[in-house]
């Protein structure tokens, strides 16, 4: 639950009081310009940057900030660390640790994060790797991957923390368009899966199949919410018509 989040860098105002109630096992798509806040709203959910104002929660547990007498303390970074594995991050640019093999990288945070028995999360990762279609990728390096496959690995090691939220920033502007489509299939299935998903694209053909809610932002606010057919077929205010005309 995100209530009345503000985000500021010095003068500017990123997000002005946003507020969204995001429902287990539901598909979250978050539409709008560049600029118009999506990407920071993605990174204040897993306290990438912290809030100036109001709470954002995960089964009722803060994220980042503790409640004492009505008053907010930041936690320690160890501690937001803890809550942060609750909520999986894929990002734009792959962020893949080049030294490590494909395996390695899915292992690397169960093992060092949840504390997780290394055996059981090598096994768990081939599971993810099958499932995002890398089976026989396990020994290879990042540099041997193409854009789309180096991408659904960073999939497998988001699902690999067991997260009980999963963001996706841009998942396949860093790819070439032939591509696009293999990273697509991936979410596609986990969106079919029960898995809380929250995505921010570009990809309006994406959004309309996927999502069960599209929230359309702009300069810093949430302008209008509801089902794909909604938002994109009749939208309600006159900017998200705006929008669309010039994307769809």
């Amino acid at each position: 639950m995100i209530e009345g989040a503000v985000k500021r860098f010095g003068d500017l105002e990123v997000l002005k009081g946003v507020s969204l109630t995001i429902p287990s096992g539901s598909v979250t798509v978050i539409i709008g310009q560049s600029g118009s806040g999506k990407s920071t709203l993605l990174r204040t959910i897993n306290h990438l940057e912290p809030l100036n104002a109001g709470l954002i929660s995960i089964d009722g547990k803060l994220i980042g900030y503790r409640e004492d007498a009505n008053i907010l303390h930041e936690l320690k970074e160890a501690e937001v660390l803890r809550r942060r594995v609750d909520v999986g991050m894929v990002f734009q640019s792959f962020n893949l640790f080049p030294h490590m093999t494909v395996l390695e990288n899915i292992v690397e945070a169960p093992v060092h994060v949840r504390g997780r028995p290394r055996a059981e999360a090598e096994a768990d990762a081939r599971v993810l790797l099958t499932r995002v279609g890398l089976s026989d990728k396990v020994d290879a390096y990042p540099r041997q991957l193409s854009g789309g496959q180096q991408q659904r690995v960073a999939i497998a090691r988001a699902l690999a923390l067991r997260p009980k939220v999963l963001l996706f920033d841009e998942p396949t502007s860093a790819l070439d368009p032939e591509l696009v489509g293999e990273v697509l299939g991936v979410i596609r299935e986990l969106a079919s899966s029960g898995t809380t998903l929250i995505i921010v694209t570009h990809e309006m053909g994406f959004a309309r199949e996927v999502a069960d809610t599209v929230v359309f932002m702009d300069q810093g606010r949430i302008v209008e919410r509801g089902t794909p057919e909604q938002v994109f077929s009749r939208p309600v205010h006159s900017r998200t018509a705006e929008f669309l005309s010039k994307v769809l």
